[in-house]
């Protein structure tokens, strides 16, 4: 059994201003996109400028879309108590689901406004997302948020600030997410997107892998208490959410084989 580390959620408090590790995680994979996507820019023909502004696309589509997301899915009661309840980001509270249908209306609008195939963008920004997702996982453990099921592995660690669910060790289950949606879905599409692919592809097994990974997990992380199991005794609402993702992403790299090889365009000056 481990100890739960000590941390504090505020990250740098200067007066009044505080700046939370949950937040700063978010900065860290927006930061993180925008310099490996720096490196690939010219394969869509876009400038260093470019890119830059496909982040600040990418970051309000996940703001907006992330928290809208969690406040419609997993907290809609709240937010009727307390409309301002909202903006409390820095509590914690975002849905990936949102996020991510936040990110893909801004990639669609971003595609609008260069010309680009909506598909060929979202293979381009798939291998940037883990870094972020990774963060935001790690951000959850030291906001206390996602505690596992109870369990008698060595690596289970007793949650101090979750006494209230009792003092039985507990799967780290964000950390596993930080493994797994982080980790290792980075490096398989990092790796495979290194040279052009089918089209549709790398987007395809972002959605397959992403939905399998977190399907999964979801047998070791607690249900969140305000919603519980939502079907047969044992379904979450996150597995709910992430089994269209996994028969999207089978469909998209079943299609994907008849599409022909993105090429690189022609690079841009910063």
């Amino acid at each position: 059994m481990l100890q739960y580390p000590q941390i504090d959620p505020i990250a740098i408090a200067i007066g009044p201003l505080q700046i939370h590790w949950y937040g700063l995680m978010y900065v860290i994979g927006l930061v993180a996109a925008w310099w490996l996507g720096r490196h690939r820019a010219h394969r869509l023909g876009l400038s260093h400028d470019d890119m830059g502004d496909l982040i600040f696309y990418g970051a309000i589509g996940i703001i907006v879309g992330g928290r809208l997301g969690y406040a419609l899915f997993y907290g809609l009661e709240q937010l009727q108590a307390n409309p301002l309840w909202l903006l409390k980001i820095w509590e914690g509270g975002m849905s990936f689901h949102g996020g991510l249908a936040g990110v893909l209306v801004a990639a669609w609008l971003f595609a609008r406004k260069h010309q680009l195939a909506f598909i060929q963008l979202t293979d381009f920004i798939a291998p940037l997302v883990p870094i972020g997702l990774g963060a935001g996982r790690l951000g959850n453990f030291i906001n206390h948020e996602l505690p596992g099921r109870v369990s008698d592995v060595p690596w289970a660690m007793v949650f101090p600030s979750m006494m209230e669910l009792g003092p039985e060790p507990r799967h780290p289950s964000a950390l596993y997410e930080f493994a797994l949606e982080g980790v290792v879905l980075f490096a398989v599409l990092w790796w495979l997107s290194r040279r052009p692919r089918q089209r549709g592809l790398i987007s395809g097994l972002f959605l397959l892998l992403y939905g399998a990974f977190r399907f999964i997990v979801e047998f070791v992380r607690l249900p969140d208490p305000q919603l519980g199991f939502i079907a047969f005794g044992w379904l979450t609402m996150g597995q709910l959410l992430t089994l269209p993702m996994i028969v999207a992403g089978f469909a998209l790299v079943a299609w994907s084989r008849g599409q022909p090889m993105d090429k690189p365009k022609a690079a841009l000056n910063s």
